[in-house]
């Protein structure tokens, strides 16, 4: 793997230090602010809003930029959101660089992803994209616990600090690894052609599967910590080394998520997404025995981010060369998924229902996703206006 690759997947660790770390921070956060939970979780939902917006809208932007150029002005951004976001005493202000920040992060993201198409050969892409999704998933092992911690002990906002800083750190490694031309003009992905290649309901149903596994994930994830301390009666304390140990889990299914997903995507999405709905269903049961919950939690972790190369690479098989745009759709539908997911959360724990029954709404979530995936599975490839090219049909083969 070129180098570029591992520093854009650390890049997404500095920024997915902040997408996560929020669920780590609700209580004290919401203290400070004066809202409630809920309310607070809110601000994970509206991060998720600005990157649904922002994948497409600037890979459209960015078509004909210098990645290099592109990937810096979005990181500087970023940085900025959380210094402002830092300083302000205000729930709305924290609201809007959320939406900025997250905005800025989804065009990192269809860059980023674009780059390593860009540099890798085609049987290759779903591992390098589950190496720099790593990024995510160490943000988990390392980030998230360490923003929990920083935020019980010096404040939520040295957690929001700690990012700009290491957004400043990812943007020294983008310069020195990242290629710095733009794209030749004869090659260059032209918005026309990425308009056509989504006029694939194949891809779209793709598109769908994202979503609802995303969903799957967050619904429970966004409200790990109550959920811990409400009811599995754990101390705060021990929430930070029971994140860690998710992002444990989900490191190592990220990685054996990437081993297979290039050659058997369907089968890599039907075992994580069944496990994800045995284990969703465990933890709804059993919410309230730490000896229960906390392997239950690392296996959610585990399954859920073992999806993760398997969504990507059924997008990049079915949209060919034509992929910025669909790349950028189904980041945008990763946040349909993030946004969704606490918004349904929110809506249980309002109605009074406890944390348990967050298990539930997951059960019925993925049940929907791995319904997807079995119509995508018998759907023929040779249907008017479902089929794919090539690619899809080796995607096809390997199901």
């Amino acid at each position: 793997m070129p180098i570029a690759v591992y520093v854009l997947g650390l890049s997404i660790f500095a920024q997915g230090t902040s997408e996560l770390m929020l669920a780590g921070l609700l209580p004290e956060l919401a203290a400070d602010l004066h809202v409630t939970i809920p309310q607070a979780g809110l601000l994970i939902s509206a991060f998720a809003a600005g990157m649904l917006v922002g994948a497409p809208v600037l890979a459209v932007v960015t078509l004909t930029w210098s990645r290099r150029t592109a990937l810096l002005v979005f990181l500087t951004i970023f940085a900025l959101t959380h210094v402002a976001g830092a300083l302000t005493p205000n729930y709305t202000v924290l609201l809007v660089t959320r939406i900025v920040g997250a905005f800025v992060y989804a065009g990192f993201w269809s860059v980023a992803a674009v780059t390593v198409v860009a540099l890798v050969r085609s049987g290759s892409r779903a591992r390098a994209m589950s190496i720099v999704t790593g990024g995510l998933t160490i943000a988990t092992i390392v980030g998230l616990p360490l923003g929990t911690v920083l935020g019980q002990h010096l404040g939520w906002r040295s957690a929001f600090w700690t990012v700009a800083g290491l957004c400043v750190l990812a943007m020294a490694g983008v310069v020195t690894t990242v290629p710095a031309g733009r794209p030749d003009p004869a090659t260059a992905p032209r918005l026309a052609d990425e308009l056509r290649a989504l006029v694939n309901a194949r891809l779209w149903l793709a598109f769908g599967t994202t979503a609802l596994v995303t969903a799957t994930i967050l619904v429970l994830f966004s409200y790990l910590a109550p959920l811990l301390t409400g009811a599995t009666h754990l101390p705060a304390g021990a929430v930070p080394g029971v994140l860690a140990l998710y992002g444990l889990g989900s490191f190592i299914g990220i990685t054996l998520g990437g081993r297979f997903a290039d050659a058997l995507p369907f089968h890599t999405l039907f075992i994580s997404i069944s496990g994800l709905i045995v284990l969703s269903a465990v933890l709804a049961l059993a919410a309230g025995s730490p000896l229960v919950a906390i392997p239950v939690i690392v296996l959610l972790g585990g399954f859920g981010f073992a999806a993760n190369p398997a969504l990507n690479a059924r997008v990049f098989s079915l949209a060919g060369d034509r992929s910025t745009l669909a790349t950028a759709t189904n980041f945008s539908a990763f946040n349909v998924g993030i946004t969704a997911g606490p918004w349904l959360g929110g809506i249980a724990i309002d109605a009074g229902t406890g944390y348990p029954a967050l298990g539930w709404i997951a059960v019925a979530t993925g049940t929907a996703a791995l319904a997807t995936v079995l119509v995508a599975v018998f759907l023929p490839v040779s249907s008017p206006g479902l089929a794919g090219r090539g690619a899809s049909d080796r995607s096809r083969r390997a199901a």
